[in-house]
């Protein structure tokens, strides 16, 4: 009988039998808890993730601001060989907060840009030069990402520590195995040896 007619039994490990092990049993449980636990632990932690990366972005769109800086100095003008448009350098910015205060920092300006140019950088609460925040597109899509790599780490992870667990019952079963297989050879009188 060729391989392609043989039948596959599903579910074995879950049928009554009287070659089924208890280590059978144990296996059959640990591999059902583990994809449960891998699907709804990936789940949670994936909008858990998710909602702190979209609550961490809307904190930035509340504590930065726009605000409209004058170069001190004038932008560098080298531009690498293959820089995209709108391409950006370190330059000195000065600009004076709502209280009235100056401040004075590095930000990202056009390429070339002379001194005494305004532009426009965003700050922080504290005054201090920051990213421009996200949009609530950028949010969502960031959100997304990061929520469905998180689930797949969690549950990849929960079904790694199953199969390395998987594995120590198989190594436990040939064990069994073989101390099975000697004691019936050496109550017959024979010996097995490795050749």
């Amino acid at each position: 009988m060729g391989a392609s007619q043989l039948g596959r039994v599903r579910w074995w490990r879950w049928r009554r039998n009287p070659l089924r092990r208890r280590s059978d049993i144990v296996e059959a449980w640990l591999l059902l808890a583990s994809w449960l636990v891998a699907l709804a632990g990936g789940l949670f932690a994936g909008l858990a993730a998710a909602a702190a990366m979209k609550e961490s972005a809307e904190r930035q769109r509340a504590e930065r601001r726009e605000v409209t800086a004058v170069l001190v100095e004038d932008a560098e003008d080298r531009l690498p060989e293959r820089a995209p448009s709108g391409y950006r350098v370190w330059a000195t910015v000065r600009w004076t907060a709502p209280e009235g205060s100056t401040h004075t920092d590095e930000a990202r300006v056009p390429s070339g840009t002379p001194a005494g140019h305004t532009v426009t950088v965003w700050a922080d609460r504290n005054g201090k030069i920051a990213a421009e925040p996200l949009t609530h597109e950028e949010t969502r899509w960031h959100a997304i990402s990061g929520g469905a790599l998180t689930a797949s780490g969690a549950g990849g992870a929960v079904l790694a520590v199953g199969w390395v667990a998987r594995q120590g019952l198989e190594r436990h079963r040939m064990t069994r195995w073989a101390a099975e297989w000697e004691r019936m050879n050496t109550q017959k009188g024979g010996k097995t040896d490795s050749p």
